[in-house]
């Protein structure tokens, strides 16, 4: 009589889409590879990053919440202070340091803006849609979560993180705003990036950010540059 043999235990089998989701949450040559188009992508447009971004947590398989994507616990809360913190530090920096730092008083990339009405509502969306939700999206939330994997989550470590991700947000800013737009991308970056580093919540960040930037369409629509620039140092 034939001996009947027990089934043999191997390892399960391992899909395909979970390969593919290993390796972009890797650094091997995919997960590298993804890093460069999406930073690509976003220097292109940062809406454009943003939705590379989606795809990759969505095709990772990476928890929102990783990318700073958590409920908070009030949303009007959230909104109010990223309002508040976003206007307020638009208002400084205008006023204070980058005429400390010796930048124009009038942004030249942006004067075509100036009393330009039809021009508002593509400027609008550019400032929440890809500014506010992009930039956010792809600088702090994204690169946090890939930095922090090579990193670790030490305060050294964090402060190496915002250090980068602030650098990168800054020399995004050269091409079309000259040294003065990549220093004040710089200093943002570091603010925004020093919130996200302690809260791991992007919605704060994420509205201050669309609200610091709608300061600056206020105030370069309104012709106000020059004043604000020289409210404090006449």
């Amino acid at each position: 009589m034939p001996r009947l043999r027990a089934p043999v235990n191997g390892p399960p089998a391992i899909s395909s889409d979970d390969r593919l989701a290993d390796r972009l949450r890797g650094f091997g040559p995919l997960g590298l590879l993804a890093i460069v188009v999406i930073v690509a992508g976003a220097m292109v447009t940062p809406l454009l990053g943003a939705v590379l971004v989606v795809g990759w947590v969505s095709w990772s398989r990476t928890p929102w919440q990783e990318i700073g994507y958590v409920r908070p616990g009030s949303w009007i809360a959230s909104l109010a202070l990223g309002i508040v913190f976003g206007f307020s530090f638009k208002l400084i920096l205008k006023s204070v340091v980058m005429p400390l730092l010796g930048a124009d008083p009038v942004n030249p990339a942006y004067q075509d803006l100036v009393g330009n009405t039809a021009a508002l509502p593509g400027m609008l969306f550019a400032v929440i849609a890809g500014a506010g939700f992009g930039e956010e999206t792809v600088y702090r939330g994204y690169l946090f979560e890939r930095l922090g994997k090579l990193l670790g989550s030490g305060v050294s470590a964090k402060i190496v993180i915002v250090l980068l991700a602030s650098g990168l947000f800054g020399l995004a800013h050269y091409s079309d705003q000259g040294l003065a737009g990549a220093q004040q991308a710089l200093i943002t970056g570091l603010a925004f990036g020093t919130i996200f580093a302690i809260t791991r919540r992007i919605w704060m960040p994420m509205f201050a950010h669309a609200a610091f930037d709608l300061a600056a369409v206020a105030i370069i629509y309104l012709d106000l540059e020059s004043e604000v620039a020289h409210l404090v140092f006449k």
